[in-house]
């Protein structure tokens, strides 16, 4: 008995040291019919009912995690507790290496991974903020942006001859305007207007007409089944008119956040918010208006900052009277000089004063090329 335990001890000891070698050198199984090759049969059955060695199978849980302490109930069984992290927000530097109201600009957040609910921590802009927005409203006194023309707070009297009818040509209007240029979102509702823009008419039009009118606007074809569908909403839920609120706006399929702001601050005259897209979005990084890093739901600090991050942040600092303005302006400014790639940093009129001045566009490109060229020769 003892050699035949001795044997079978032996035969796993044997299969064991034959699979951890395999694995780490990738050769070949043995040979079939082979002593190795029938240790290895009578090995693998044994090893189903015991461990190495002959040692009894530990189960999945010890076997991971050790035995298990059930002297503790699971009831009283303390959870690790959240460290809380704390993330330092530099100033923005200008070219010269002096910070932007560096005094006051510098923000803590402070977040546990699992704190629902978590509210920014507040930010303090730079101290020259008033100076920077004042210098672009003089620069954009003379106009000459599409925007001052033909954006959505531009709808003529003669659009709809009641100011329940220019509040849906409004509407309309930001549904429009996504991810669309103001003068393509101009010609689109110019058509739609001489077509007829009210609610019922909108209605009980076939969406591959809308589809027809509205074309080439960005993503013409789902606007054309929003712009049906919020219709009928109006029709049976307003009588005829929009949602004079934001959330019952934001209802409206297709409408967003800035569409509802945009459309309470022209079409009802409510100073409800800022109507931040994404040159205003661009506009307050690039001047350091925001944060670097803001705080998500969940409590942990992100970097990629969305247009509805930058509302928040601005309304905590920039008084309300400019709320309304701030949109048309930053826009414009943005249309004209502050372009989405290679800004117009020479010309601007705040580039003292930008932390992102020269950080990007052709002039930087340039220096660049010049400093390559003179490594070459």
């Amino acid at each position: 008995v003892k050699q035949c335990v001795a044997r079978d001890t032996l035969e796993r000891m044997i299969a064991s040291a034959w699979r951890g070698f395999s694995i780490s050198t990738r050769v070949f199984s043995p040979a079939r019919g082979s002593a190795v090759s029938r240790a290895l049969t009578r090995g693998h059955r044994a090893s189903k009912h015991q461990g190495s060695f002959g040692m009894p199978r530990a189960s999945a849980g010890e076997a991971r995690g050790g035995a298990r302490d059930t002297s503790v109930p699971a009831s009283k069984r303390t959870k690790r507790e959240h460290v809380v992290l704390k993330v330092e927000l530099e100033s923005p530097v200008r070219r010269d290496g002096s910070h932007l109201g560096a005094s006051t600009s510098t923000a803590v957040l402070a977040a546990t991974p699992m704190s629902h609910g978590t509210t920014q921590a507040p930010f303090t802009p730079p101290s020259d903020w008033p100076e920077v927005l004042s210098s672009i409203k003089q620069s954009r006194l003379k106009g000459g942006a599409p925007v001052d023309t033909m954006g959505c707070e531009k709808i003529s009297d003669d659009a709809a001859p009641s100011a329940k009818g220019r509040r849906f040509v409004t509407l309309v209007s930001a549904m429009l305007s996504s991810q669309t240029k103001d003068g393509i979102t101009h010609a689109a509702t110019g058509r739609l207007v001489r077509f007829g823009c009210t609610p019922e008419q909108i209605a009980e039009t076939p969406v591959e007409v809308l589809d027809d009118l509205i074309t080439p606007v960005g993503f013409h074809t789902r606007k054309a089944q929003y712009l049906k569908r919020a219709s009928r909403i109006c029709v049976q839920k307003w009588n005829g008119d929009i949602p004079n609120t934001l959330h019952a706006l934001m209802e409206l399929p297709g409408v967003g956040p800035k569409m509802a702001y945009l459309v309470m601050n022209v079409g009802w005259g409510q100073n409800s918010g800022i109507c931040v897209d994404v040159h205003v979005h661009r506009i307050a990084e690039r001047l350091g208006w925001v944060p670097k890093t803001v705080v998500s739901s969940n409590g942990t600090p992100k970097k990629n900052k969305s247009p509805e991050d930058t509302r928040k942040v601005l309304q905590q600092w920039l008084p309300q009277t400019e709320w309304v303005a701030i949109n048309p302006l930053l826009v414009g400014h943005g249309q004209l000089v502050c372009l989405p790639r290679n800004p117009r940093c020479a010309v601007c009129v705040v580039n003292d004063r930008c932390a992102s001045a020269f950080e990007e566009g052709t002039e930087k490109k340039a220096e660049k090329k010049l400093e390559a060229k003179k490594k070459d020769d």
